[in-house]
């Protein structure tokens, strides 16, 4: 069940180990982009779930990292690369090594983000997506989006 979240300072949020701030990104990652394919493309959920996989993927997460990384403020890009040059005790099956590094950064960045409560920065972040990161599924019936 879904409950009021504590904000936390900055101060804070810095002090969290930047593998568990990728642990909780990949969360509001995730949760991102099944909310946009459900809204926006509709479809089987077994096909939402195929790309919903391949968007939230470590190479997925790589790519769009090419569209908002010139974007981050100072601060951010500080977390970024704490994420990304952290030690990490697991590895992606599927993903580059510099993949994989390049989306814990990301992700610690989505989590920072949400722990401080900022929430619109998140979504501007976010936002930098476009149809083309989403269109590799194939609706198999005539869908009307939600909203636009």
């Amino acid at each position: 069940m879904y409950t009021q979240r504590e904000i936390l300072t900055e101060r804070e949020a810095n002090q969290i180990n930047p593998v568990t701030l990728a642990f909780l990104g990949d969360a509001v990652y995730s949760l991102y982009v099944r909310e946009r394919l459900v809204l926006e493309v509709g479809g089987k959920s077994a096909d939402l779930q195929r790309v919903a996989a391949k968007v939230v993927s470590a190479q997925g997460q790589s790519d769009f990292l090419d569209k908002v990384l010139p974007l981050f403020t100072e601060e951010e890009a500080d977390i970024f690369r704490r994420g990304k040059n952290a030690k990490k005790n697991s590895k992606s099956k599927s993903a580059s090594h510099l993949e994989y590094n390049r989306s814990t950064g990301f992700e610690a960045v989505l989590g920072f983000l949400y722990l401080t409560g900022k929430d619109e920065r998140i979504k501007e972040l976010l936002q930098k997506s476009d149809e083309r990161d989403f269109k590799s599924i194939e609706v198999v019936k005539p869908f009307k989006p939600i909203h636009h």
